[in-house]
């Protein structure tokens, strides 16, 4: 399954400035796999130590936040859009 990730800016200096790349996969884990392979680094700025995602990056599937889905097991299906949004922290 094709799927195009958006990649947020912070994040572009792994995808060569690309704001948006192609990744395979049948669930977000394996896109996230393969955005690795090709995309050095990229996994270990999406998931913590332990393989899951980090507390604050959101990650959605055609729009729908996949930690109210199936998390990394959440299907991916051909031509479906993720988003990898960090938190942002601010305010006065």
């Amino acid at each position: 399954m094709s799927v195009n990730v958006r990649i947020p800016t912070i994040l572009r200096t792994y995808t060569g400035g690309q704001a948006e790349v192609t990744a395979e996969g049948a669930t977000l884990a394996d896109v996230i796999a393969d955005l690795e392979k090709t995309h050095k680094g990229i996994a270990a700025r999406v998931l913590d130590d332990q393989g899951q995602l980090r507390r604050f990056v959101n990650v959605y599937v055609n729009d729908d936040d996949v930690r109210f889905e199936q998390g990394l097991q959440t299907a991916t299906p051909d031509g479906a859009g993720v988003s990898i949004i960090p938190a942002v922290a601010g305010g006065c």
